[in-house]
């Protein structure tokens, strides 16, 4: 089953069950992906899919910083379950010593030493990782790994 089916077929149990905090949840993701591939006039993958969600994602964690500064406790859980729900259509994510480990092997595969090769190394990185790391991370380790 393609991740598009699994997210019509979770759209239609949400509504079955009158849950609408996934059921906008879906809706939202099933959105953002009908957008690029009208967008584009394309068909997406699954990969591609993954890099919509992921995206999806890093939105509520990042509006998540702005509800604590402003002490919204309801928008702080609800954005939490959605944060949630839209984990789970995404591969696991790798931890700081996997991430480490791929890091420094994209390093030597570039045959990066400076700051200056920080964007060849990124691009290699986020290639390799897709969807299982935050683009972040990756960027302050490799700025570790290069300084």
């Amino acid at each position: 089953m393609t991740l598009k089916e699994q997210l019509m077929e979770d759209l239609k149990d949400a509504m079955k069950n009158k849950d609408e905090l996934k059921k906008n949840t879906v809706t939202m993701i099933r959105a953002a992906i009908k957008q690029i591939e009208v967008d584009k006039r394309v068909e997406l993958e699954d990969n591609d899919i993954i890099d919509i969600i992921s995206k999806e994602a890093k939105k509520r964690k990042d509006a998540l910083a702005e509800f604590e500064k402003a002490g919204r406790q309801d928008l702080i859980d609800q954005t939490n379950a959605e944060l949630a729900l839209i984990k789970a259509y995404l591969p696991e994510e790798l931890s700081t010593e996997e991430l480490t480990s791929i890091i420094e092997e994209t390093i030597k595969e570039v045959g990066a030493e400076t700051m200056k090769d920080m964007g060849k190394v990124m691009q290699a990185v986020k290639a390799k990782t897709a969807g299982r790391a935050d683009g972040k991370t990756i960027n302050e380790i490799v700025k570790a790994k290069l300084s």
